[in-house]
């Protein structure tokens, strides 16, 4: 009886060991290159998505006949879009800038004298270019908004929406609109590169100095805000660091500072003093100090946990809750990462190619956030823009308003974008931007700019060729949604049966109206 159990007990030890053997092979696979024969319109679809903010059938189409590698090739490097990098002259840099010379011995003389009336024209002076700043913070947002619905660059433009939200800073702290364009200016720059080197500049930029309360970091009085969120939130995640740690850091910071829209290195604010990070002590500076945090294991581990996020899916917050395929994968990205000294390309290339990034798990599983939903529905049904403040106060509704994140961690995205509130948000905009209309009534210029679904509709035929009004609802549905659920099969076809069949304009519209009604179309 012994000798069987122990038979029994071996035999059952060698099949977990097969099976575990098995699974590290399967796993091993997650990370392995997607073959040619395996890319086609599907997965490109999910490519142009994710790496950006969706495409039309026949831009679709082109990049699923590059094939994987020249198709990521292509999204890393744009070589046919021209250098688009905004002028610093776009905005007015001087709305917001500091008391020159004379205003400064003015507001001198007058607090010295009492002198009332001086004190409150500086006052007056200063109120009207806060509105005039806060006037121009919208159309800093409305040309971020069009720019992203515009760009030949979507990667790019995908990876500076990243940036701004793990770097999030909001204009509601700092008031100061050009300090915000410069730093979405220096995210774009930095979008595609090196993420070390952002982390270095980061730490002396005006706006972050400013919504982080570093400008007033004095040597002896040290603030540990840009410390301890360098390290939490930027770095390496809350548990890797110790309160001494935040503390010597905040003393390598201090005296980073800014004069008008320059980073100063404020020297006699400065501690030049020793500290100990990290358990090494050395005279620390802010780059010094940013240098250290590079080189802990733990930035690796945070930082593509949170790029895994932004692009393949949702994770649990305990790591050991990790699926095998995720944990597989992001083990892979890591090393790669951290073998490459945080270049962003070759981590993005290999992620963009891995047969993980087009598996069922994650292809169509990934909550569209207001920014993808309301760029991507422009950009792939290519409906009018219609109005851009309208677009942004529904994306502000939807929760996330452009350069004003909620926090200095920025949106949690997944699952917070979905609840009642919002759902209609989401579906009154795209409505709004296929039909003019509002909840409150029609656009005025709705008859004007009327969406045509006529190119579309080509275009689909031309990458689906012709067919039945069924064939046609199957076309729009791989299309817009990426799978044919039955349910959606039906309604559609019921609407093409209603009106007049898939030639007709007004038919394809209030299939296209549907399609984006569905709760299939919030994921991406």
């Amino acid at each position: 009886m012994a000798a069987q159990e122990g038979t029994a007990r071996g035999e059952r030890l060698a099949e977990l060991e097969e099976q575990r053997r098995q699974d590290r092979v399967e796993f091993r696979r997650v990370w392995e290159p997607i073959e040619a024969a395996e890319f086609g319109f599907d997965q490109a679809r999910h490519l142009l998505w994710r790496a950006g903010f969706g495409a039309t059938p026949a831009q679709i189409s082109a990049i699923a006949s590059m094939g994987p590698e020249r198709a990521v090739d292509y999204l890393l490097e744009s070589p046919d879009a021209p250098d688009a990098t905004p002028e610093a002259n776009l905005f007015d840099r001087n709305i917001m800038r500091p008391y020159n010379e004379e205003e400064r011995r003015m507001a001198a003389q007058a607090r010295s004298a009492r002198d009332e009336d001086t004190l409150a024209r500086l006052r007056a002076m200063r109120q009207q270019a806060q509105v005039e700043d806060r006037r121009q913070m919208r159309d800093i947002q409305r040309w971020w908004l069009k720019r992203m619905i515009e760009t030949p660059r979507p990667l790019e433009e995908k990876m500076t929406l990243f940036w701004h939200g793990h770097f999030a800073t909001s204009y509601r702290t700092i008031e100061d609109s050009y300090h915000m364009f410069l730093q979405n200016q220096r995210f774009r720059k930095h979008a595609l590169g090196n993420y070390g080197e952002l982390l270095h500049e980061i730490i002396k930029d005006p706006a972050m100095l400013a919504y982080l309360d570093n400008n007033d970091s004095r040597k002896g009085r040290p603030n540990e805000n840009l410390a301890r969120e360098l390290m939490e939130l930027f770095s390496m995640g809350v548990g890797n660091y110790s309160e001494s740690d935040i503390k010597e850091g905040a003393r390598a910071l201090t005296g980073y500072t800014f004069r008008d829209d320059e980073f100063v290195l404020d020297r006699e604010n400065h501690d030049d003093g020793r500290k100990r990070i990290f358990g090494r002590s050395g005279e620390f500076d802010g780059d010094g100090f940013v240098t250290a945090i590079l080189a802990q294991r733990a930035t690796g581990v945070y930082m593509t946990r949170k790029l895994y996020a932004f692009f393949v899916g949702d994770l649990p917050e305990d790591p050991r809750d990790d699926s095998p395929a995720a944990g597989s994968a992001l083990d892979n990205m890591r090393t790669t990462f951290v073998r490459k000294r945080y270049d962003m390309k070759p981590l993005l290339r290999e992620l963009f190619l891995s047969r993980h990034f087009y598996s069922d798990g994650v292809i169509g599983q990934r909550i569209k956030s207001p920014a993808e939903l309301v760029v991507g529905g422009v950009r792939e049904l290519r409906t009018p823009v219609r109005e851009l403040a309208a677009l942004l106060d529904a994306m502000a509704l939807m929760g996330q308003n452009l350069f004003f994140p909620p926090s200095v961690a920025g949106w949690s995205g997944g699952r917070t974008w979905i609840n009642t509130s919002t759902m209609f948000v989401r579906q009154n905009t795209l409505a709004f931007l296929l039909t003019g209309r509002r909840p409150s009534g029609p656009d005025a210029l709705a008859d004007v700019q009327q969406y045509e679904p006529d190119p579309i509709m080509a275009e689909l035929r031309a990458v689906f060729g012709e067919g039945d009004d069924e064939h046609a609802v199957r076309s729009v549905l791989r299309y817009t949604l990426g799978r044919t659920p039955p349910h959606a099969m039906e309604a559609l076809l019921d609407v093409l049966r209603r009106r007049g069949g898939a030639r007709d304009g007004e038919a394809l519209r209030d299939m296209l109206l549907l399609v984006a009604a569905m709760p299939e179309y919030q994921l991406c």
